[in-house]
């Protein structure tokens, strides 16, 4: 390798290595923040010289040298120390360090202390949890690569340079390592588990963005074909009709509402945890007739299959434009199941119903109603958590999670009752003002 290809491969970031099967996140050191690798490195320069005092002076140990804990102190210093180990991104050379110190600092050191100990207790349950602490630290396949080298490495140094012990009885032997077999299993599932839910977080992530980008394209399409027109109108019939004008404005300033809606809707998901407390009283009926004034109905079928029930008004605590989040949301969901019918939509296929039930602690009701094709009852219980959504192809799992975290800012609670074919019943159920 030339001088120069070595520096474009030194400072290159380190980044996930997908495969042909889709998504692999392939991470040396998972969540490789600064404050992360701060903190691992104020574990090893503190916590190394501590359990040094604690098994030499309050619980002592057979085997204990102050050299080496200062070694793998040093190891945490060098995290604390060097830029370039905490550099964000981080670049191949700097992953490779650190996946190098946490594998002497963990399979090779925990190794060399368990055996030089005597395989006591108190080493057998460290070693048990180093197989835990390493897959949580790394990913499951470095962390599998590391095991499988370095107890051999710590084993080996051993033999070379460790003190000189009687050999374990059978029984202990085998207990020792049915033991850390099921340490290393439950590492190795946690840690593939944990890689899987973050390459379907990924794809999700992804695919919002993919949704996104498909959502502004279809009114800037729009918009340019209003263009088109405008300037069809403006050199075919001087002068150009007020009423032409005023129509063809108005469709481009919904276009761009419509766009604007969608951007606020992807902006607020974004920020599903972060969720401001409730500030003031809203009325629910107001809210309901503004989310459906508001609503960035794509044609007039559309707007005549929404009717409104006010059966009686009440007021709740919580944020109106949040809650004007939750009706778009729920409102857009009904239309789209609406639109994955056969037959096209009918006046009182989606209906929004206030109302107060005479008991309970929650009696102020907001329902949104639909006869669309429903949903599955196994989806159904996990249909609020983040990246559940029943529409694979366009949605990305956010807008009932988000719903669900506002209903419930606001100590409410939001139900869904369905069944395929029957359309779906959202509930939200919230305090009202007394």
């Amino acid at each position: 390798m030339s001088l120069e290809a070595w520096k474009r491969w030194r400072t290159r970031p380190f980044r996930f290595a997908p495969n042909t099967q889709g998504l692999s996140l392939f991470e040396p050191i998972l969540h490789p923040s600064r404050g992360r690798i701060r903190a691992l490195g104020l574990s090893c320069a503190i916590g190394h010289p501590l359990f040094y005092a604690i098994w030499t002076s309050w619980i002592p140990q057979p085997y204990e040298r102050l050299w080496q804990r200062l070694g793998i102190c040093f190891l945490g210093i060098l995290l604390l120390a060097l830029p370039c180990l905490q550099a964000q991104p981080p670049s191949r050379p700097a992953m490779f360090i650190l996946s190098l110190l946490f594998w002497l600092t963990l399979p090779v050191f925990f190794t060399w202390m368990y055996l030089c100990n005597g395989r006591n207790p108190v080493w057998f349950a460290t070693m048990a949890t180093m197989f835990l602490i390493y897959y949580h630290l790394t990913d499951w396949r470095i962390a599998t690569l590391g095991i499988a080298s370095g107890i051999p490495a710590g084993w080996a140094l051993f033999k070379v340079a460790g003190p000189a012990l009687v050999a374990p009885a059978l029984e202990d032997a085998v207990t020792h390592i049915l033991v850390f077999a099921f340490a290393w299993y439950m590492g190795l599932t946690l840690g593939i588990s944990t890689s899987n839910l973050r390459r379907e977080q990924l794809k999700q992530a992804l695919g919002t963005m993919g949704i996104m980008a498909h959502e502004l394209r279809t009114p800037l399409s729009t918009m340019t074909l209003i263009g088109n027109a405008l300037r069809e109108q403006a050199s075919t019939a001087p002068p150009i009709s007020a009423n032409a004008v005023d129509q063809l404005t108005g469709r481009l300033l919904a276009t761009v509402h419509y766009m604007n809606r969608q951007i606020d809707m992807q902006i607020t998901n974004a920020r599903l945890m972060q969720l401001p407390p409730p500030s003031s009283w809203v009325s629910a009926g107001h809210l309901v007739q503004q989310a459906v004034l508001a609503f960035p109905f794509r044609n007039p079928i559309e707007r005549d299959c929404v009717q409104i029930r006010i059966v009686r008004d009440f007021s709740f605590r919580g944020s109106e434009a949040l809650f004007m989040q939750v009706i778009d949301n729920l409102l857009k969901n009904a239309l789209r199941s609406l639109a994955a019918m056969p037959e096209p939509p009918r006046a009182g296929d989606v209906q929004l119903e206030v109302e107060v039930r005479p008991t309970g602690p929650r009696p102020g009701r907001i329902t949104v109603i639909d006869r669309g094709h429903g949903i599955d009852a196994d989806m159904q219980p996990r249909l609020f958590q983040p990246f559940v959504s029943t529409h694979l192809s366009t949605g990305h799992g956010l807008g009932l999670a988000f719903c669900h975290r506002v209903v419930q800012a606001s100590d409410g609670v939001i139900q869904v009752e369905s069944a395929p074919g029957c359309g779906a019943r959202f509930t939200l159920q919230l305090r009202i003002e007394v």
